[in-house]
């Protein structure tokens, strides 16, 4: 796992200034310790950080093929190494380390571009062919791995691990982007393939880039996509066998390395099963980490122990205090655009435990969006049923009108939010998701923004994104549509970006196995019915797993990682919301209306109303723009 900067002279052959490569990749020290270089020939630089974890000896990079006519720098892991490697030197091509980094080389020699569709990992990188005079950029297929590129007005086109390396290019314009503010508001992070400033973007995942010198900006494209496409029929046992197999390949395919390895285990299904699978595999006891909360209102450590315990693994626990907002300016540090999942604050420290004991960590993450466990796909399908039976012509007078008139009840849970209900009623799916995973609604947007500001996104709105995808997607199904929706933002935007950042910070490798593209690929070909039965997210998953994993720990509540956010703005955190919400900063923008932000915060903080989650928007906001001004 690395951190990786590449510039290229799209206009000639300018020599690319050691300092700046330097400086570029010094913002990126804690992605890589254990070694760091520059590579520079005229019109080319590239910078490295390595954490080393494969091939320690001798997979230095920035690493070039036999004369050096193809350099590559490269952030992520290719598991299929070994067997890509077999391939290619029975294909004539001479390898002189043991590296994955290598394979990347040799295979853009032997397949061009084609290069990515071979691999199976997870990785960013950038490659250099001198005789092509071509810059090849490449995201792995789920976005695990992050990738940042803009072109310079002086024709310089740079790329990036983190924005921040970006961010030390003089040239680089850092005029903020209204699309990307209204998107914030709306999901908490800036979707891809936008940043938060105009002139930089983020490569989103199963996507390539061939920047060509002479060349402007080069075109985005897609290599790869999940398919949604229906297996031929299998029953239900038989897919439970199936998806156990196909797991432990996963994980099995993602157990090489060279420094410890462990994983995460929180005592939910996803890290449980990942731990069960990989007990099986390995000889010694697994290392696994968790974190408890003094507040027993958001521990989950006991299920985790009930799993370490289960199967002989070295189980280590930290106990956090549930107050632990200490780490709202790191955050902004650590995510150098706008940012606004809480949670980053336990998947920090649940890193920072688990590099004390291994390099590499095995995750759960993906489980909830390939096998549809989130509760809101329960809701969105019981909805869309709703839906379904009534004409489309009646049912947005119908629904719109009692939504707009039905008092609001944010207090409650949401099966008893009618005002919500009827409001994601009097929409289609893809409007009715999108304003049930909305951190703060058109309304509630339409309110916090300036009218100057509103006027100049010219009728742009968050919904955009998700549109998007959906006219792209490869199926009509209602449950797989938001699926597919959500691992085309939520999933890299605020899921992969929270645990790449959180990990890295501590110089900490996180594998995703659920997140593997051909176990991604087989799972969306499964009938919708297996994933979501009735109300039993991860369905199919959870059967396949009864012969693993206690009945308590599959079908228990989901709890998720929580802070106590609504508290912390009434007591403790009392004058920082009104410090940063009611100070110059936001008012500076002149994006934001004043008074309804002051009322946000007079009404929350007196019990009124629950803003927790738009005011820990804007106090994120806030600290970016305060690094913006003081950088």
């Amino acid at each position: 796992m690395c951190g990786i900067v590449g510039v290229l002279d799209t206009r000639g052959r300018r020599d690319i200034d050691e300092a700046l490569l330097r400086r570029m990749n010094d913002t990126q020290f804690h992605r890589g310790p254990d070694e760091g270089d520059i590579y520079r020939e005229p019109g080319v630089g590239f910078g490295h950080r390595r954490l080393s974890v494969i091939d320690i000896a001798s997979g230095q990079q920035p690493l070039g093929n036999e004369d050096g006519s193809v350099m590559v720098c490269y952030n992520g892991e290719i598991y299929n190494y070994r067997e890509l490697t077999a391939e290619l030197k029975a294909l004539g091509h001479v390898f002189r380390t043991h590296s994955d980094t290598e394979v990347i080389v040799h295979a853009w020699e032997e397949w061009g571009e084609a290069c990515v569709e071979r691999f199976r990992g997870m990785f960013a990188f950038g490659l250099w062919d001198r005789n092509q005079q071509v810059m090849f950029l490449a995201r792995d297929h789920m976005g695990v791995k992050p990738m940042f590129y803009a072109m310079l007005p002086d024709g310089l086109f740079a790329f990036s691990s983190e924005l921040k390396a970006l961010r030390s290019l003089p040239g680089l314009p850092r005029e903020i982007d209204p699309h990307a503010v209204e998107d914030y508001f709306a999901y908490g992070y800036v979707p891809e393939p936008k940043t938060i400033y105009k002139g930089a973007f983020k490569l989103s995942p199963g996507y390539r880039l061939l920047q060509k010198v002479g060349q402007p900006l080069a075109e985005a494209r897609r290599y790869w996509d999940v398919p949604f496409k229906l297996h031929h029929a299998m029953t239900e046992g038989d897919a439970q066998g199936e998806l156990v197999e196909r797991l432990r390949d996963a994980v099995k395919s993602q157990l090489v390395a060279e420094v410890p390895l462990g994983a995460f285990l929180s005592g939910g299904v996803d890290s449980s099963a990942v731990v069960a699978t990989m007990a099986g595999l390995t000889k010694g006891a697994v290392n696994t980490c968790s974190i408890a909360f003094r507040d027993k209102a958001y521990d989950e450590s006991a299920y985790a122990a009930q799993v370490a315990q289960q199967y002989h693994t070295d189980h280590h626990v930290e106990t956090v205090d549930t107050d632990d907002f200490a780490l709202l300016d790191t955050l902004s540090d650590l995510y150098d655009e706008p940012y606004a999942d809480s949670s980053a604050i336990p998947t920090y420290r649940v890193c920072q435990l688990a590099r004390r004991r291994v390099t590499v960590a095995l995750s759960g993450d993906g489980g909830d969006e390939n096998l549809a466990g989130y509760r809101r796909y329960r809701y969105a399908m019981a909805e869309e049923s709703v839906r379904g039976r009534i004409p489309s012509a009646l049912r947005k007078p119908l629904f719109g009108t009692l939504g707009k008139y039905y008092p609001k009840a944010d207090w409650a849970p949401r099966v008893f939010r009618a005002k919500t209900t009827f409001e994601a009623l009097s929409r289609d799916l893809v409007e009715g998701y999108f304003h049930g995973v909305s951190i703060m609604s058109d309304a509630m947007r339409h309110q916090l923004f300036s009218d100057k500001f509103r006027a100049g996104l010219q009728g742009y709105r968050a919904i955009d994104v998700m549109r998007g995808h959906a006219d792209r997607a490869p199926t009509d199904d209602p449950l797989s549509m938001i699926q597919y929706l959500d691992m085309k933002t939520y999933l890299p935007g605020d899921i992969l970006t929270k645990v790449d950042r959180a990990s890295m910070a501590h110089a900490l490798e996180v594998r995703v196995p659920l997140l593997d593209h051909q176990l991604v690929e087989w799972i969306s070909g499964l009938p919708p019915e297996m994933k979501l039965k009735g109300s039993e997210g991860k369905y199919i998953f959870k059967k396949s797993m009864e012969k693993f994993l206690p009945h308590d720990i599959l079908y228990r509540r989901k709890q998720g990682f929580a802070v106590p956010l609504a508290a912390w703005f009434r007591g403790p955190l009392r004058e920082r919301v009104r410090t940063s919400l009611l100070g110059p900063n936001l008012a500076a923008t002149g994006m934001f209306n004043t008074a309804f932000l002051a009322e946000m915060v007079e009404h929350h903080q007196s019990g009124r109303r629950d803003y927790s989650a738009p005011i820990w928007t804007l106090l994120m906001f806030e600290a970016f723009l305060k690094k913006e001004m003081h950088g």
